[in-house]
């Protein structure tokens, strides 16, 4: 009963009024590159479309299809990455990756919003699905970056 509890506590209010509400959700009419990842466990996808301009994002959409964990983390990004050049979104998703895995320090801003997914870090299984929007996004932005 104990697990079911902490598995409850994990799917707090943000979280699911963040889940609820991802900026720039969908996708863009003319992207400079798309990526879409999808999270062998759990099924989750996400599709990552971005325009750059040289080094920086000038705009970005997301096709979210996962649970509210994945959710939470995309409509962060979502917020946060316009304007955002390469090395910070690599340096957001490592950052994530060690907070979850590892207690690693939050991601710093503007990602910053990504602390309140730390809860998430004894559930494992569901690491991936959060991880996949800043994955997706990293990637596109080598794929664009390869074509400019």
């Amino acid at each position: 009963m104990s697990g079911e509890t902490d598995l409850i506590k994990l799917y707090s209010a943000r979280i699911l009024e963040l889940a609820a509400d991802i900026p720039h959700h969908g996708r863009l009419d003319a992207p400079e590159a798309t990526v879409k990842r999808r999270a062998p466990l759990c099924g989750s996808t996400v599709t990552v479309d971005l325009k750059t301009d040289g080094d920086r994002i000038t705009d970005y959409a997301a096709e979210v299809k996962a649970c509210a964990l994945g959710q939470a983390a995309a409509s962060v990004v979502g917020g946060a990455i316009i304007g955002c050049t390469y090395p910070q979104v690599v340096e957001a998703r490592d950052a994530l990756k060690a907070m979850l895995k590892s207690d690693g320090p939050t991601p710093p801003s503007p990602f910053d919003g990504l602390e309140v997914l730390r809860p998430a870090q004894d559930y494992k299984n569901r690491h991936a699905s959060i991880l996949l929007t800043l994955e997706a996004a990293t990637e596109a932005m080598e794929e664009a970056r390869a074509t400019a």
